[in-house]
């Protein structure tokens, strides 16, 4: 069986309000196994014998199904949650500015998304092809070049990010896994 990090796009934000005990039990339903759910922006981390695609597909159908909301997220295995935390460059925080990471499941959605945001001259780093690291003001990332970007209605159904400190926490409970 493959760990897996499942990370939902736009939970507790925007309207969709999702309790993780309810978010845990849907998953449960499914054929995984180890669900946890880490914080209210909406990670989880499980085991499968599904393959990727095929679990995103079920956890989007299972999301969609038990709260009603048009659901979309990305499937991580173990092993790409390392490889990706463990190539980016930046501390999780300091005094000025967080660390943030825009997982895709489309590779040039990320181009994209940095030639909507170039001119401002953020500060990023490619982690892979589906990841992107960038920097971001301490109390400006929704109003920083990416944080608009990333916020498009167009990018939705591909995109989500999460803060690196909240990365560090999905890979330690991927280690943790039964």
């Amino acid at each position: 069986m493959t760990a897996y990090a499942v990370f939902l796009r736009g939970v507790n934000v925007g309207g969709i309000n999702l309790k993780m005990a309810d978010v845990k039990a849907a998953l449960s339903r499914l054929p995984v196994t180890g669900v946890s759910t880490l914080l209210a922006s909406g990670n989880a981390v499980l085991r499968s014998e599904l393959g990727a695609a095929a679990l995103k597909e079920a956890v989007q159908n299972a999301l969609r199904e038990s709260f009603g909301y048009d659901a979309w997220v990305i499937v991580m295995a173990a092993d790409d949650v390392d490889a990706t935390v463990g190539a980016c460059p930046y501390p999780p925080d300091d005094d000025s500015t967080h660390t943030y990471v825009t997982l895709s499941t489309e590779p040039s959605v990320l181009d994209e998304l940095w030639v909507l945001a170039a001119a401002s001259g953020t500060e990023h780093t490619r982690l892979s092809p589906v990841a992107t690291a960038w920097l971001a003001p301490v109390g400006g990332t929704l109003d920083s070049p990416m944080g608009k970007a990333t916020g498009k209605a167009k990018f939705k159904a591909t995109t989500t990010t999460r803060n690196l400190r909240t990365m560090l926490k999905v890979q330690a409970a991927l280690a943790k896994l039964p």
